[in-house]
């Protein structure tokens, strides 16, 4: 009689690099994901800066995308100007894909200087929280629902209010000495991120005016407006700065 041949054993997938072949603990038996989560856990940024290159992506988060996230979204995109580095998109916790700007939120949008054409809404997905380099959500409640879709998002995660609230404590020379907008927009989270727990936020969610009057409406905008002046101020500095 043979003896019985073990069975080969199963090969594991490569540690990433930099790991020395090792994986930490708990973790021997991981994946590719995994291991990816693992670093963006660990640090984010550093992380997906030398995936992703120089680009920064910024998200805007509602529920339909229509009303809210759109408005950030142009808002943002109306002060950055042309600047290739920085992509600015939203998405819809609840979306339907293809819509266009609700009416009225176009119309709050067009009197604070920005365009809705040519949006259309988008359903937010894991991949989309994933690839963000800052996720800006309209409420807490958009802030945890991203979140769940990819862990490794929290600490680049805030509510726009949040975020505006923590730009504003930080120290402007530490953001406004970098020239590249990349390394800015980094820095910025990075110090924002310090922040958190430290800062006075107040009213923490943007309420949701789809339905309501124009003043609801605007009310929406001019809350948008204000908590990102500081965040874009530092973003797009004067160009003696």
């Amino acid at each position: 009689m043979r003896p019985l041949t073990p069975p080969a054993p199963v090969p594991r997938p490569p540690a990433p690099a930099g790991s020395a072949g090792r994986a930490p603990a708990g973790h021997e038996d991981c994946g590719p994901r995994c291991w990816r989560d693992l670093q963006d856990a660990r640090d984010p940024l550093d992380a997906r800066a030398s995936r992703e290159g120089a680009r920064f992506h910024v998200l805007f988060v509602c529920t339909a995308n229509i009303c809210r996230s759109p408005l950030a979204e142009r808002l943002t995109r109306s002060a950055l100007g042309p600047c290739p580095a920085v992509r600015v998109s939203s998405a819809g916790t609840h979306a339907r894909p293809g819509m266009e700007m609700d009416r009225r939120a176009g119309g709050t949008l067009t009197r604070l200087g920005g365009d809705p054409a040519g949006f259309a809404s988008c359903l937010l997905t894991p991949a989309l929280v994933a690839g963000a380099d800052l996720v800006l959500t309209a409420t807490g409640r958009h802030r945890a629902q991203a979140v769940a879709l990819h862990l490794a998002a929290a600490t680049r995660t805030f509510t726009i209010a949040e975020f505006g609230a923590l730009a504003r404590a930080v120290t402007p020379e530490r953001i406004l000495c970098h020239a590249d907008p990349v390394r800015r927009a980094r820095v910025l989270v990075e110090e924002a991120r310090a922040l958190r727990g430290l800062v006075r936020v107040g009213e923490p969610d943007i309420a949701d005016p789809y339905g309501g009057s124009w003043l609801a409406y605007r009310r929406a905008g001019r809350t948008i407006t204000r908590s990102l002046a500081a965040p874009l101020r530092l973003l797009t500095p004067p160009p003696d700065a």
